[in-house]
């Protein structure tokens, strides 16, 4: 392959069919190959399922963004690595250590006593669903404010700066972004949570941030930037990833309706939890991708990948591929799918998995049994999909009953 035949990364998904990854990635997911991107480099693309699992436990790659190689996929991405170093860009023993600190805040046990208050904010959102008018947008009324609120409770954020965070965050995971608006927005909220630090450390509460600015903060062994740049990373991803999960995942379910019905009937939490894991995969809605850096030679589906170049692991197409996941093309919320990828693997697993898992479950579980009429109020077709985002979605989702 010539320079003028190396395809452009990221691609977007097909208009007629937004479920799955870009058709051209699916000429290149027998292979590893050079992808182009924004400025002119040529990172490997790894597409194929056995081979993104070994790739993301191999010692020999890292998530170093100062090395120059690493694969930036946007303008925006380049100018806040550069601006601020978070858990996903740290390598071990650093990461080992800040991993460390959040990992029990995020344990199976912990995330289960959320269940309630997670139960409870879908309850009180459906609630306002069937008492207002429709049709409605579910992005705005339900999507993206149960997700908000979780983190907001568990990082003991005020839920009422919602639309300041939201805003952020919308400025950081678009592709388009101008780079010096979005750093200036990302440094706003640092100042923001901050001011919470110091205000924490004098009078502590019960959450995630109160934590660590009395044990970290109030010791000398972080400063309030840095709890400020953690608390950022898991505010922004903590939200916009389940709020993306949420639409998308009940605009497939609709526009499959026999696998609406099977959730939406079923009063077993195992299908529920079946359906989750399924539709993660099915989606796979990190549109960048997993992306890392070389740190010595290497081989990988028989191809040798130098130190110092650029690698990107496809989930989307390794939780596409038929050697793992049988006719991996249709949805079926029965099958075994918790072996898929859509958290990553190895070290950089996501930190918030069980959380996100919690409240996607709670949500289709419980929309769809209550609103058992719930169907788009426009056509498929008609839907705009977030193509130029960090993170795959709907930018709206109209929907009646």
């Amino acid at each position: 392959m010539n320079d003028a035949q190396v395809p452009m990364f990221p691609m977007a998904r097909a208009e007629g069919c937004p479920f799955g990854p870009a058709p051209e990635l699916s000429g290149l997911a027998e292979r590893v190959s050079r992808v182009r991107l924004w400025d002119g480099s040529t990172p490997w693309l790894v597409t194929r399922y056995a081979d993104v699992r070994a790739l993301l436990v191999d010692p020999r790659v890292g998530v170093d963004v100062a090395q120059p190689g690493f694969p930036h996929t946007n303008a925006v991405s380049k100018a806040r690595d550069a601006q601020m170093k978070t858990l996903m860009q740290m390598d071990a023993p650093e990461h080992t250590a800040q991993r460390r600190l959040l990992t029990p805040e995020f344990t199976s046990k912990k995330i289960e006593a959320l269940r309630p208050g997670i139960q409870r904010i879908v309850d009180e959102l459906v609630d306002a669903l069937l008492a207002g008018p429709k049709p409605v947008d579910l992005v705005a009324a339900l999507a993206l404010p149960v997700p908000s609120q979780v983190i907001c409770e568990l990082l003991g954020v005020p839920y009422a700066d919602r639309d300041f965070f939201q805003e952020v965050a919308r400025t950081l995971v678009m592709d388009e972004s101008d780079p010096l608006r979005a750093m200036a927005a990302s440094e706003e909220l640092n100042a923001y949570l901050a001011e919470l630090v110091v205000a924490k450390e004098a009078e502590p509460g019960e959450d995630l941030l109160s934590k660590l600015a009395v044990e970290q903060y109030r010791t000398g062994a972080m400063t309030r930037r840095e709890i400020a740049v953690l608390g950022q990373l898991l505010l922004v991803a903590g939200h916009d990833t389940t709020a993306s999960m949420i639409a998308l995942g009940t605009v497939s379910l609709l526009a499959h309706p026999e696998q609406f019905r099977a959730v939406r009937d079923s009063d077993d939490p195992a299908l529920v939890a079946n359906a989750v894991e399924e539709l993660l995969r099915y989606l796979s809605i990190t549109h960048t991708e997993a992306r890392r850096v070389a740190r010595e030679d290497l081989e990988i589906g028989g191809q040798t990948i130098r130190a110092g170049e650029g690698i990107i692991a496809v989930k989307s197409t390794a939780n596409r591929d038929s050697t793992a996941f049988p006719d991996p093309d249709a949805l079926d919320v029965r099958r075994k799918a918790r072996h898929h990828i859509a958290f990553g693997h190895g070290a950089h697993h996501c930190l918030g998995h069980a959380l996100a898992r919690a409240e996607l479950q709670v949500v289709y579980g419980t929309l769809y049994r209550r609103i058992p009429t719930l169907e788009l109020a426009v056509p498929l077709e008609q839907l705009v999909f977030k193509q130029d985002a960090v993170f795959y979605g709907v930018r709206e989702l109209p929907v009646t009953w």
